[in-house]
């Protein structure tokens, strides 16, 4: 696994837009110049793409092909030393198709930093490139004031200060952040509340048990993984293999996904063959965080599928949609501790 080197001020941060650009948008385009002014007074040199303020795409920030030509150029050439997307979106996945992968491959190798639908780059760059990432907050995120510890962790996890996280206190089920308040803060009120699935048994919030495990971190939002099996940009057999002394931890969380279509897409990547040599797993909290279908919700929707795996599966971690999100290095090493209401995970990058 390849592991870009830690930014430091001075450096150059560059930004691209492969999904939703941050044109004349609200609240993105507030809070992605607020966040540019953060970059700056932490010393930082700010170089923005060609399409971060375009907003003429279907779901991006513009047409596919400009999109992988903006992805190719800022991988591989000494344009900045570290690359952030400015935000989530929709239908990145076609950028896929005009991606040079083997040209990435062959460059130094940059941190690069998305979550959602940036999957299609934090999930592609280690189970293509050997090129680790980070499952984070897009750019236009560190506009927000105050800034939430989550993001000083990011921060941290960026310059090397930092490898080991826990989870916050509180999360947000609810943003307060629109057009009028663009700039708004993380809303928590609601307390951290983790579930384990473990030794064929579903433990609910202050009963969890203490588990364990290590491995080799990859995975992302579920709506784009399920998208990618099958394709030609699925190498996670070949990934798993290789990785396969390390053995795996799959984080994984939904945005747009009901109950009924994470068992669906749960299923059929256990049915691919992607969770061999699977040491446990991380569920972030889903965007649809109470639906419940038939009976099924977020929680059995999964174990259902998994139980005969015969590893931990941790529930309601803070990952994902509904922030705060700890930062997750897409392909490094990394133990998992949780117990009770407490969540940490520690990165190895070997």
């Amino acid at each position: 696994m390849r592991y870009p080197g830690f930014i430091k001020p001075g450096d150059r941060i560059g930004y691209i837009a492969p999904s939703f650009g941050c044109g004349s948008i609200e609240p993105y385009y507030s809070r992605f110049q607020a966040a540019l002014s953060y970059f700056e007074k932490k010393g930082y040199r700010n170089v923005i793409g060609p399409n971060v303020m375009k907003s003429d795409g279907i779901g991006k920030s513009t047409d596919a092909e400009s999109c992988g030509a903006e992805i190719n150029e800022y991988f591989t050439t000494d344009k900045s030393e570290c690359i952030i997307s400015v935000g989530g979106g929709e239908t990145m996945c076609e950028d896929l198709g005009y991606v040079d992968f083997e040209a990435i491959a062959k460059s130094s190798p940059k941190w690069f930093m998305g979550y959602s639908d940036n999957t299609c780059l934090t999930f592609t760059l280690p189970t293509l490139c050997d090129t680790a990432a980070i499952y984070g907050p897009c750019a236009q995120s560190f506009g927000m004031e105050p800034t939430h510890k989550y993001l000083t962790d990011t921060m941290e996890l960026l310059t090397g200060q930092k490898l080991k996280f826990s989870n916050y206190p509180a999360w947000e089920i609810e943003s307060k952040s629109s057009e009028e308040t663009p700039l708004a803060t993380v809303n928590a009120t609601e307390s951290y509340s983790q579930k384990v699935f473990v030794d064929g048994k579903f433990y609910a919030e202050d009963d969890c048990p203490a588990v364990n495990f290590s491995g080799r971190m990859i995975g992302g939002c579920l709506d784009l993984l399920v998208c990618l099996c099958g394709t030609k940009f699925d190498k996670v057999k070949d990934f798993i293999e290789r990785y396969k002394d390390d053995g795996i931890i799959w984080y994984i969380e939904a945005c747009d996904l009901n109950p009924l279509s994470v068992f669906r897409a749960v299923w059929q990547l256990e049915n691919a063959g992607w969770f061999e040599h699977t040491k446990g797993f991380v569920f972030g909290r889903p965007r649809l965080y109470n639906e419940s279908v038939l009976g099924m919700d977020n929680y059995n929707a999964v174990y259902n599928v998994l139980k005969d795996k015969n590893v931990p599966i941790i529930f309601d971690a803070d990952l994902g949609h509904l922030p705060p999100q700890i930062p997750v290095i897409s392909g490094a090493l990394a133990n998992v501790q949780a117990e009770g209401n407490k969540f940490e995970i520690e990165y190895v990058l070997r």
